[in-house]
This record gives C-alpha cells, structure tokens and sequence, in this order.
C-alpha cells in the first residue's frame, strides 16, 4: 500500500517520518541507514549527489557544493555549484529527490508528501517550496510549518497528558521560529507565531570560524584563511563545545584552544534576537510566562547549552525534550501527512492513531492593498496601506472589503498586494508582493466600487482577488505553483463579463 510521509526539509539536514503498521510516527533511514540526511548538493558535471558525501566535500571544495541555501528559497539568490548557477529551489529539488528515492527503496511507493517550512518563511518561500517538491516529482498537497509539527508529535506523544498553553521553541540550522500553543491532548491552536529566516547554527558556525580566526592571528600574528577552518569544523567543534567546557581545534599546523565562554560571548547577539521574538510572541498571545504549561524544543541548535539557559531565563523554566529534536518535526509532518490523506488507504490502527488530531494555523503576516484616502488633519489625499488579514489570524480564511474610484472618468486600479510584520499604514513600511492593473470602461463617474478579496488556504498561501462591481471584471492573483504546470502564476484570471 503506498505510504504517506512528512519530510523537514531542513537548512542543514533533512529527514523523513511516516506511520508504522501501528499508528506511530518512525523516522525512515536513508541510504546510508542514518535518520538525517545532509543538505548538500555536490555537482559534477552533469551528475549531481546528496548526503554525506556532498557535506564532506563541501569542506575540501565549497565552488562543487550547494548548502545553506534554504534560508534564500523564494529569492533571485543563485549559488555556483559545479560551474553553473542553481537557485534555493533547484537545490531543494535535489534534496527532495533524493530522499524521495531513499524512501522508495525503503518503504515502497509513495502516495503524498508533506513538506514543512519555517513558520516565518514568506509566500514566495512557500511558493519555492512547494515548485522544489514538485520538481522532484513528489505529490504534495499541503505544507505544514515547522513548529505546528514539532508541537503535533509532541501532543501525539504526550496524549492526554499534554494539556494547557506551551512555547515551542524551535532554532534549527538555519532559521528560528517561536510559537505559542494552546494543547488539549491531540488538538492544537496555534496562538502567535515570531521568527526569522536567517538566524541559525549556521551563525553559530560562522561565529565560531571568526573566534577562531582572532585567536589564531594573536597566536601567529597571521590572517587565517576560512578554507583551513570550514563551518564543517566549525560545526563540529560547536557540537564539541556543547558537551565539554573547552575544545582544542588544529588549524594550519597551529593548535587553537576554545572556551565555551568565549564561544557562548560571540554568539550572544543571536540568541539576544531570539529572547526579543520570544517576548513578541508572548505579547501577542497575551501569556506570561507563568501561564505557560511547558516550552517544547525543536531543533539542533538547541543543544547548545547558552540556547537552553536562554530559555529558562525567558519562559522562567527548564525546557521539555522529550524526543530527538532533529527529528521532531519530521514525525509530526508524518502525522499531518496521515490526518490530511485519503483515510480509506489507512490500515485500521493508523485510522485510530489520526482520528483524534485536531489543529488550527494561523497566519504569519499582515497582508494589504494600497489606497488612496481622505485625510482629514491633513486635507487631502493621501497614499496609505490598509490591511486585510492581520497577523495571527486563523486559517483559512477570506476577507472581503470594498474600495471606490477616486474621480471621474478613470479608466484602471493599480492592484496591489502587500506584506508586513506588524499593522503598517505608511506604505514605506511595508513589502509589495504582487501588483497589476485592473482596467475599466471608459466615463464613468468617480466613488464606482471595487471588492477586493484575500483568503488564506490550508498551506498559508494567499489567494487575492480585485472586482469591478459594476462590470464584474476582475484581476485574480494566486501566489502559489499552478496545479497544471508547476509555475508560479501571478494572473490565473482576468475575466470580462
């Protein structure tokens, strides 16, 4: 029977889960037999590999490898691998693909994928995500961000026994996100969502190759060259450092001694960014810390001791890890692969395993159009944002507001739409994600009313759409793969009535 899965495509390591013939979530091995596969694309030529292999010769030549490269999906970033230039996407592809055919080998046919992504990442990010996974020729559907996983399998495992509000606290590789929770056995509402898409171990890596570079000049009074400390050693000695209070690390024949002290100092203003964005969240929520039932931590970079102190000075307790915290939430994207599939291709203890899940998302940003309106301090026309769909709002959704013309005889709307980590009304303040032209029947007297529409699916991708009431003409945006070719498709409709 073909199978479903969750893959946690990750910005170091990914990894894939699905439901055994019991019901429960278990890890699927790669080729390799490891639980975790690494991020890397090498590229020769023509052949390109993933896994291991690529990460470890990442080190020896960076220009062959493709790596931390998810923190830049939905961007016009391009990496040279090999000779050539590949974007986030083509790379993911390749990730995919890979685990893909490991898992084929492993646990036969595949039926659907669910993919997950950081809870920040933007609609373009989501968008990449979903290209990547179907350019690597997996059925997917849905996504499910990164922290709503982690929190499902926590609530699988824990059963009735997890019940009230909790932060999961999730610093992964490459990005961190900070949600608010609120638990009842297998059901999750998801209260407020902070994070960032480029904050990670991998600038703990990048920190740890500077400390390094500083203690090595005032040793030999020399510039040290990063290709004789690469972030693979860098991310070894990190890993080192969380269990032993000091490493000693060859580089260029020289012997160089790290203190975690001096490590836990140089990444400092990281984890003070993510103390701020945990604070944010629970602002947003409007939960003290003392309201909290538990932190669950999600994430590899996690184990890094000053990580775990910052959490218990933040949230006012030790944090929960329960489970492998690399895999986490993989198995909770196997759960929401099985809760999500056609149930009648489910045996019957995996039926009873899904049956009592239940979670509502939440959106992630502000969304909104530009206007003109009357200011009236001003005495004037001004050029402002308004929003929609605030952040934090459940999902899905649609929202429905109606605009007017501003004067006689206009012949088109700009159609825009926008985005913003916080209500923003000065359009300065906010990032434009799509915009077009709505064209109308010549005059016409001004105040003729224009809907706009914006609604939010299962995957937190935005759907938008502009009418001329009067015409029922409409520009119709869908920020997301088109279902028949796989491009992102900025006008699916432009429709005369």
């Amino acid at each position: 029977m073909p199978s479903y899965i969750g893959i946690d495509l990750g910005t170091t390591f990914s990894a894939v889960a699905t439901l055994d013939d019991t019901g429960r979530p278990v890890i699927v091995h790669n080729s390799d037999g490891e639980n975790i596969t690494p991020s890397c694309v090498l590229v020769e030529g023509a052949q390109m590999s993933v896994g291991e292999d690529a990460r470890r010769q990442w080190a020896i030549t960076p220009g062959s490898v493709g790596a931390r490269f998810k923190r830049d999906m939905g961007t016009d970033a391009r990496y040279t691998v090999g000779g050539g230039a590949l974007s986030p996407t083509d790379l993911s592809a390749a990730v995919l693909k890979k685990l893909k055919i490991d898992t084929e080998r492993a646990i036969g046919s595949i039926a659907e994928a669910v993919v997950t992504i950081p809870a920040n990442f933007s609609n373009e990010a989501r968008e990449a995500t979903l290209q990547a996974a179907k350019d690597a020729g997996l059925n997917v559907k849905f996504i499910i961000n990164e922290p709503t996983a982690a929190a499902l399998y926590y609530a699988f495992k824990g059963g009735k026994d997890l019940q009230g509000i909790y932060a999961v606290y999730d610093f992964g590789g490459g990005t961190f996100d900070v949600s608010i929770i609120r638990v009842s056995g297998q059901e999750i509402e998801v209260l407020a969502s902070h994070g960032v898409s480029k904050l990670g171990g991998d600038d703990f890596d990048g920190a740890l190759q500077k400390l390094v570079a500083e203690k090595f000049k005032t040793q030999t009074g020399q510039n040290l060259n990063l290709n004789d400390y690469p972030k693979n050693n860098a991310e070894e000695d990190k890993k080192s450092l969380s269990k032993r209070e000091r490493v000693s690390t060859r580089v260029a024949q020289q012997i160089v001694q790290i203190e975690r002290q001096e490590f836990d100092s140089a990444i400092s203003r990281f984890i003070a960014q993510a103390e701020m964005l945990c604070e944010s969240a629970l602002d947003e929520a409007q939960v003290s810390p003392s309201g909290l039932a538990g932190v669950l931590l999600v994430g590899g970079s996690t184990r890094v001791p000053a990580i775990r102190a910052s959490v218990a000075r933040v949230f006012g307790m030790e944090p929960t890890s329960t489970v492998n915290v690399d895999e986490v939430v993989a198995l909770g994207a196997a759960l929401y692969a099985a809760y999500k599939s056609d149930r009648a291709h489910l045996s019957t203890t995996q039926k009873a395993a899904v049956s009592a899940i239940k979670f509502s998302e939440i959106t992630n940003f502000c969304f909104g159009t530009i206007v003109s309106r009357y200011d009236e301090n001003r005495a004037k026309r001004i050029t402002a944002n308004t929003v929609l769909i605030r952040k934090n709002e459940p999902i899905p959704c649609a929202v429905t507001e109606s605009f007017y013309t501003v004067s006689d005889g206009q012949d088109s709307v700009r159609c825009v739409v926008t985005q913003s980590v916080a209500p923003e009304s000065d359009p300065r303040f906010v990032k434009t994600i799509w915009e077009g032209d709505l064209s109308l029947p010549p005059g016409r007297p001004a105040n003729q009313e224009i809907r706009v529409t914006f609604g939010f699916d299962a995957n937190n991708v935005m759907m938008c759409k502009f009418e001329d009431v009067a015409t029922q003409k409409e520009v119709a945006v869908d920020l997301r793969p088109d279902a028949q070719d796989g491009q992102t498709t900025n006008i699916n409709k432009f429709l005369v009535d």
